[in-house]
């Protein structure tokens, strides 16, 4: 790849007073949540792995966009694309957790979840040479009722996070969390807490992260969710999944439901990518951190 030109040289006659977060939640197309009742954890290894074709696929997107990124990987996937991570890491991108086999926090124990987050982060950092600060949970898993996973968290070394999605959602949302970047104090210590972008909507709180989100609402409304957050001078944080740009992805047997909200929409992703990237300015959370020491 080329090096690429920055956000500033290809749009010289906009001058944003925000830089918001991309971030990319590295896992396979049949990982996700939703998946669990259908394919088991033991049948992973005979499905046919898209992750790398499709993580390369936005690593050029970003590179030609000249956007740096926060890669939230699951450890099952490093074991597995050792070369991928290496990469990641060489084109100057972040590197975070996405704990190990993508179990939700809420489906495990205090001692289950420190071997995830202790192990993916020591595989991560091995693969890299760098060192790993950020996790997100599998399918925004901290909710109410798991606040201590922020006190493993702290305990293991990670200093910040991006799990809460302040809303009210069936599967997961945490009503009433800050929607903008905040620290956690919890009895291990703090912990920067990065929610997912959200938006108000007729007086409810809308998500507007990305994901699902961006593939199937009006792209019109994610962009006014970030204008939003541009003009109260706040960050947003944007996510997208590799499979998320996959249309041709084999197809599981799963319920209606399910199968509108991992299929639906693939087709547009890659454009609608496109158009974020052209007109926000987007960072990692490092390089954000970095700019900004007061949340360091």
């Amino acid at each position: 790849m080329s090096p690429a030109a920055t956000w500033e040289e290809r749009n010289p006659l906009i001058f944003p007073t925000v830089t918001h977060l991309f971030s990319v939640d590295v896992e396979e197309h049949f990982q996700v949540s939703a998946f669990d009742r259908v394919l088991s954890r033991a049948d992973w290894d005979s499905q046919p792995s898209r992750v790398e074709a499709n993580t390369l696929r936005l690593l050029e997107l970003l590179e030609l966009s000249g956007t740096r990124a926060t890669f939230f990987t699951l450890g099952w996937v490093a074991e597995r694309r050792a070369e991928l991570i290496r990469r990641i890491a060489r084109l100057g991108h972040e590197l975070a957790s996405h704990t190990w086999c993508h179990r939700k926090v809420s489906a495990g124990t205090a001692a289950e979840f420190r071997e995830e987050v202790r192990r993916s982060k020591r595989i991560l950092e091995d693969l890299s040479g760098t060192p790993v600060r950020g996790f997100r949970a599998p399918s925004f898993s901290i909710g109410p009722g798991t606040e201590w996973a922020s006190d493993v968290l702290i305990e293991e070394g990670y200093t910040f996070d991006s799990s809460l999605f302040p809303i009210r959602w069936p599967g997961y949302g945490y009503p009433g969390a800050p929607v903008l970047p905040h620290t956690i104090t919890r009895p291990a210590g703090s912990l920067l807490e990065l929610p997912m972008a959200t938006m108000s909507l007729f007086g409810f709180r809308m998500p507007a992260a990305g994901g699902g989100y961006l593939r199937q609402f009006p792209l019109g409304l994610i962009r006014r969710a970030f204008r939003d957050l541009e003009r109260a001078g706040q960050p947003g944080m944007f996510y997208i999944h590799p499979w998320e740009i996959d249309p041709d992805q084999p197809r599981l047997s799963v319920g209606w439901v399910t199968r509108r909200r991992h299929y639906g929409g693939l087709h547009r992703t890659m454009d609608r990518l496109k158009v974020l990237l052209a007109e926000f300015r987007f960072t990692s959370v490092a390089d954000w951190m970095a700019a900004n020491p007061e949340w360091g």
